[in-house]
């Protein structure tokens, strides 16, 4: 299956606590269907003290959302937007926003 939503991404919470904010895509859990947006969908972990944090305490991270939760934002018009396949000029497959018809760059 093609990847609809790739790392780099731009993307729009469409549901949950963060609706209506974007962020970028850091990382995609293929096997789970999930995303981990940048600064989006935090939670809290409580830290012991270790070499990397001295201090320990209570740290925020970005937790994974359900891929059906996120569109791609459009390149065009900047509202979110289904994705679609083409193929181009040249013969390769590429992402193409369903809103405005707008190539999606890699």
């Amino acid at each position: 299956m093609a990847a609809r939503i790739r790392k780099d991404d731009t993307v729009v919470v469409i549901a949950g606590k963060d609706k209506g904010r974007s962020g970028r895509v850091l990382k995609v859990l293929t096997q789970e269907e999930r995303v981990i947006v940048e600064g989006l969908n935090l939670a809290k972990r409580h830290t012991k003290p270790d070499m990397a944090n001295p201090q320990g305490g209570v740290i925020s991270k970005e937790a994974s959302i359900h891929v059906s939760n996120v569109a791609l934002r459009d390149p065009k018009t900047g509202k979110p937007t289904r994705v679609g396949f083409k193929v181009n000029d040249k013969g390769r497959k590429v992402r193409v926003a369903k809103g405005s018809g707008v190539e999606i760059d890699v």
